[in-house]
């Protein structure tokens, strides 16, 4: 059966935002008030007080959803709820000094004082960074692109609804009829046909669908799109039997049936991405001290640039600049032609052992993986992850078969379940998209780890690397 769920928070990133309020709230309302600055007794009291608060909030958002529609809020809308936020945490607060008998030791002011600058500040930082989605959406930058699958006869109310409720958020860039129709266009949105949807959905980068038709065909649809990776919502007129990561929803005035390859939650992405710009901060740092070593030794044995940047297919499709350290000759892609013929990999994916457009530097690099560090700046952006599925270049995406498409659905990583695998082990793609699928729909914090862990003794031990 389904779980009934929240509408998860479409912005990580206004979780943050608010975390972020709360700590220097209570700096600054600790140092206002506070003659005791170098008791470090005193100082760790209200660092403790600083985490019961914090945990106060995650339990409070994950069970009020107080990031729904925050995009469609008014200013006096959004102020009232930062209030009835930080009420709630104070109250809280109280009660929990209280029941452990602590609430003498803690100064009222300072708490009283942290409120206010928490509700100044999470607004202030909330609209600011609400004026700047909106406008990045009315660039069409950020968005989820979108198509709807329906019948012609509903499309232009459904069209109408979608886009009524719509924050910018969701781009409709395509419409599906099922049955016969000469229609090209409805809303100013192109119509697709069904036989071209594969095409459609690798030149646009398509994120989600919307499935509105009758009982006893959306299952089928369901499936279809599903296989492709993407995240498919459904009106509630279907059978939910053999649907993976089911939850029940309302977007725009619909009720929907949500279902995705990826089991992710929103809390455990939100953990995995601070964890990345935690672990790619060191890694840039470790990569600007490789630089001072590797560059000239790149440049002496392979005049050129010292990175190699190269356009990559990433989550749904969405393209992004991949940086490495350069450890080829510059005209390495002019002789790829040349060298298709030894090609050690079966399908859209192209190896071959003491590959000749390598320079000697070049094969240390990639036998020690040095040459990926670069990446870690990729990270650091959000266009990759530690641990996700390889980005394909643009002519082995091109490639693709329907589903191939499912190892997308995920931020692709700097290592994943290939490569912790012996990556120069594996010569079939096949293997490789049923690893990629078996880390997505196994996705878990704790599997993250263990890859990052065998990956690490892979590249200590050399192994899988050519």
């Amino acid at each position: 059966m389904p779980k009934q769920s929240h509408t998860a928070a479409k912005h990580i990133d206004f979780i943050v935002i608010d975390l972020v309020s709360i700590v220097v709230s209570l700096f600054i309302a600790y140092l206002i008030r506070t003659d005791r600055a170098d008791d470090l007794e005193y100082f760790e009291r209200y660092r403790n007080l600083g985490l019961v608060i914090i945990v106060i909030y995650l339990v409070f958002i994950t069970f009020n959803n107080a990031h729904s529609n925050i995009l469609k809020r008014t200013a006096l809308r959004e102020l009232s709820q930062i209030v009835l936020l930080n009420v709630t945490i104070i109250l809280t607060v109280f009660a929990v000094l209280f029941a452990m008998k602590q609430s003498e030791i803690y100064s009222r002011t300072i708490i009283a004082m942290f409120a206010i600058f928490d509700c100044l500040l999470m607004f202030s930082c909330r609209l600011l960074r609400k004026a700047s989605l909106l406008r990045q959406f009315s660039e069409g930058k950020n968005t989820s692109k979108v198509i709807v699958v329906t019948y012609e006869n509903s499309a232009e109310k459904i069209i109408q609804t979608l886009r009524r409720e719509n924050s910018g958020y969701y781009e409709f860039v395509g419409i599906v009829l099922l049955g016969e129709s000469t229609t090209t266009e409805i809303k100013r949105i192109p119509v697709i046909k069904m036989e071209g949807i594969l095409d459609y959905i690798k030149e646009n980068a398509i994120n989600e669908v919307y499935i509105f038709c009758k009982h006893g065909e959306s299952g089928k649809l369901m499936s279809k799109f599903m296989i492709m990776g993407l995240t498919v919502h459904v009106g509630l007129n279907l059978e939910l039997k053999n649907l993976s990561n089911v939850t029940i929803e309302n977007i725009a005035n619909f009720t929907v049936v949500t279902s995705t390859i990826s089991r992710a939650t929103i809390g455990e992405l939100f953990v995995k991405r601070l964890f990345d710009i935690v672990i790619s901060l060191f890694g840039i740092v470790c990569t600007l001290l490789l630089f001072l070593f590797v560059a000239p030794i790149i440049k002496i044995q392979a005049p050129g640039p010292v990175f190699f940047v190269q356009r990559r297919v990433g989550k749904n499709g969405k393209t992004f600049n991949m940086l490495k350290f350069r450890s080829m000759y510059v005209d390495a892609e002019l002789k790829k032609s040349q060298l298709l013929s030894k090609n050690e990999m079966n399908g859209p994916v192209f190896k071959i052992e003491d590959d000749p457009r390598v320079f000697p530097f070049g094969k240390f690099m990639r036998k020690t993986s040095i040459d990926e560090f670069p990446q870690f700046f990729n990270i650091l952006v959000g266009d990759m992850s530690l641990v996700g599925t390889r980005p394909p270049t643009l002519d082995e995406f091109e490639q693709y078969k329907t589903h191939h498409m499912s190892r997308l659905a995920m931020k692709p990583g700097l290592t994943g379940m290939w490569q912790s695998s012996g990556r120069s082990e594996i010569t079939d793609f096949e293997e490789i998209v049923r690893l990629d699928n078996e880390y997505i729909r196994n996705f878990s914090l704790a599997l993250d780890i263990k890859i990052l862990f065998k990956t690490l003794f892979a590249v200590l031990s050399r192994k899988g690397s050519k």
